[in-house]
């Protein structure tokens, strides 16, 4: 497995989308610290763009990595290889590619600018770290879609609508649900589907660190009075780390069984 993962992260270097993706966080990086001074500031703007284009990013890269290296696969399968190395050493490889992007691709214009003095330091760890998991989450998912669909159209379909759904439309249902139930207990029901949603528990996760009262939210108002914010934020990573080991388990359950 470590073999297949090393050989996926050297294919996905060699991509220029790789190299794309990590020039358009470090110029996002080097924008941000020009137009505004105070990295605090910069921190909450990056997480905006990070909550939506990460899982995006990671989602459309998982889909078009599984469909172009099926040629690729079908070999490694006629070798004593078993299935669950293959697919999770691809999975790993890729999700590890674009981790480092992300993390060296936005990291280098920060430390430049002066990170490792400042305060804000812990916050905009926190922050890739959000990133990483959020693409970890979102690549597996991407797999486990391709997994359960041989046709391209199909999957990068619904890999796009559960990008869409998580990202969009589970916000709009979730507040509509708030209105409408508004004069019944909703505290317990905010927190369950806080955490079935990745991208909405990523975004609780670095405001509790930010401690910005003002920007939680119903939510993460919820989050912070039942658990307090160094509970909150231990809570948020212990359930992104099961949306991230979930998939992964599927994807070594369904890869043990699949015809290819």
């Amino acid at each position: 497995m470590l073999k297949i993962l090393k050989y996926s992260c050297y294919d996905l270097l060699r991509s220029r989308w790789s190299y794309v993706y990590f020039l358009f966080y470090l110029l996002l990086g080097v924008v941000l610290l020009f137009l505004n001074n105070d990295l605090s500031k910069a921190v909450i703007t990056l997480m905006n763009v990070i909550i939506i284009l990460v899982p995006l990013i990671g989602t459309i890269f998982g889909v078009m990595y599984y469909y172009n290296s099926k040629e690729f696969t079908a070999l490694l399968l006629a070798q004593p290889v078993k299935r669950s190395s293959i697919f999770l050493g691809q999975y790993l490889g890729v999700a590890l590619s674009l981790s480092m992007s992300l993390i060296i691709g936005l990291g280098l214009p920060f430390v430049f600018y002066g990170l490792l003095e400042s305060n804000t330091i812990w916050d905009f760890s926190l922050l890739l770290i959000t990133g990483a998991f959020l693409t970890l989450i979102f690549t597996a998912l991407a797999f486990n879609i391709a997994l359960y669909n041989e046709n391209k159209i199909k999957g990068f379909g619904y890999a796009i609508l559960l990008w869409l759904f998580l990202a969009v439309i589970y916000d709009g249902l979730f507040l509509m649900s708030l209105i409408v139930f508004e004069s019944y207990p909703l505290d317990t029901y905010s927190l369950v589907a806080t955490m079935l949603n990745p991208i909405d528990l990523s975004r609780i996760l670095i405001l509790l660190k930010l401690d910005i009262s003002a920007l939680l939210g119903y939510t993460g108002a919820v989050f912070q009075k039942f658990f307090g914010t160094n509970l909150g934020v231990l809570l948020s990573t212990l359930v992104l780390s099961i949306w991230v080991i979930l998939p992964m388990f599927n994807i070594y359950r369904k890869s043990k069984r699949k015809d290819f």
